[in-house]
């Protein structure tokens, strides 16, 4: 049946095309197409954005190619400019309300020889200005039968690039399509290759699997093509590690489940991949056979900073992970839920983490395969309890409190220094617990019993502790 109704769409679409490319192309691009065809050279939309047009999709990005030589090109659009590897490939950048449109000479001298060249038959499309679909390797075929194939011996395009090994899985998982045979076999050869392509190279297309639709299907291709070894082997650790019994499935099965029923927000899906990496270094069997983790969040935490930073990933979506993976069992309390333990676990959580770490924490329950219901009665307690305090406005870091900085310098009579930030939490501390002292004068007072010498021993700030001596 789906493949019935994507030949179905697939046809439609190509009737379409002319329509959706005049109300996709914008305008600069219409005017750079038309520059090109004025001046006596070929110009068509290339690449990814044809395949989306087909698919009933609006276009990200805009690749153009044309007949015009590099130096024709650079003479019509003097404002175009060549970065990184565009200049090996004659790619000119040209910027056009607020983006970049990239028109690249035809390699191998004519379009089709070009089409040729690209690595997989779905992005080997073109469409003229008119919206005249040129597909000589077969693109819109395959897209009807659901196929990712090589443009010619796959060997030789993922040669060229070993990155496109990476790419196939992405696309394949992005597009609902199954790898060509062929090309499976070749990726499973050449997989070590992908270790010499550039991390940050590796760690933008990793990302953008994880966001696609299918990111369970595209992990375990990863693995069984060998591909995952090459720049995460740490997660091959994960495979038939087996749980206890509060879990159906292994760790890896487990952490796929996770990855898919999270939404599809890059560092919430990295989050849910990582959440158990380190289970595996972490195992320990008790008398009774019991199997158990104890501290896996913390190494798993470290595990996921390692990896992120060696995939260059930027720094923002980095500490939302390890700070995710560190907290992902955090909405538990062994102890009372009084509201003090709950304005700590907020303070350790982060307001601005809470939904995140609720739908991470879902996501762990229903991929346990053992447990009922999106959430626990004993977290929708903790929940509930967490939506009270936090209506009661209470102090839950240290930019809450009454007092600052100054003021603490102000009462020990010194400049800034370490401790300055360990009084300052002491006196969250006592907030967190009584928040009916987080006003200005209750605290001021408080900071001059402290810098008379009382409850010094709080502070490891070695000056800070002399003073009682002196």
């Amino acid at each position: 049946m789906r493949s019935a109704a994507r030949r179905l769409r697939l046809a439609w679409g190509r009737l379409a095309l002319p329509d959706r490319l005049r109300r996709a192309l914008p305008p600069d691009g219409r005017a750079i197409l038309a520059a090109l065809t004025g001046a006596g050279h070929e110009a068509v939309v290339v690449g990814g954005a044809v395949r989306d047009l087909l698919l009933g999709r609006m276009p990200q990005d805009w690749d153009l190619a044309t007949s015009a030589r590099p130096e024709e090109l650079q003479a019509l659009f003097p404002d175009g400019r060549q970065v990184g590897a565009a200049r090996e490939a004659g790619t000119l950048l040209i910027p056009r309300g607020g983006r970049a449109f990239e028109v690249t000479p035809y390699r191998a001298g004519s379009l089709e020889g070009d089409l040729a060249r690209r690595d997989y038959t779905i992005d080997a499309m073109a469409l003229t200005p008119e919206g005249r679909l040129i597909d000589p390797m077969g693109g819109r075929r395959d897209l009807a039968a659901g196929i990712l194939r090589a443009c010619g011996r796959p060997e030789d395009r993922l040669a060229e690039d070993p990155l496109r090994m990476l790419r196939a899985v992405r696309l394949a998982s992005q597009f609902h399509l199954e790898l060509d045979p062929a090309l499976s076999r070749a990726i499973a050869e050449l997989a070590p290759r992908l270790s010499a392509v550039a991390p940050e190279r590796i760690g933008l297309e990793f990302g953008r699997l994880l966001v696609t639709d299918r990111p369970a299907w595209g992990m375990q291709q990863l693995r069984e093509l060998g591909l995952l070894a090459q720049f995460a082997p740490e997660l091959l650790e994960m495979v038939g590690v087996e749980q206890n019994r509060y879990h159906a499935y292994p760790v890896w099965e487990h952490a796929l489940f996770a990855l898919a029923l999270v939404p599809p927000v890059l560092h919430l899906r990295l989050a849910a991949l990582l959440h158990d990496v380190a289970k595996p270094r972490c195992l320990s069997v008790d008398e009774a056979g019991e199997r158990h983790f104890y501290g896996h969040e913390v190494v798993g935490a470290q595990v996921a900073d390692e990896l992120l930073r060696r995939l260059r990933f930027d720094r923002a979506t980095r500490e939302k992970v390890v700070h995710l993976v560190r907290r992902h069992m955090d909405l538990h309390l062994d102890g009372p839920v009084t509201d003090a333990a709950l304005r700590r676990m907020v303070r350790r959580i982060g307001v601005e983490n809470l939904d995140d770490l609720v739908q991470l924490r879902r996501a762990d329950r229903l991929a346990s395969g053992t447990r009922e219901g999106d959430l626990g009665p004993d977290t929708m307690a903790i929940l509930d309890g967490i939506r009270r305090v936090l209506a009661e406005d209470a102090a839950l870091k240290v930019t809450d409190l009454a007092v600052d900085g100054h003021d603490v310098m102000a009462a020990f009579g010194r400049g800034p220094g370490p401790y300055v930030g360990q009084v300052l939490q002491a006196l969250l501390e006592e907030v967190l617990e009584h928040p009916e002292r987080n006003r200005r004068e209750v605290l001021l007072r408080r900071l001059q019993e402290l810098a008379a010498g009382g409850g010094m021993e709080l502070f490891t700030d070695t000056s800070l502790q002399g003073r009682r001596s002196r």
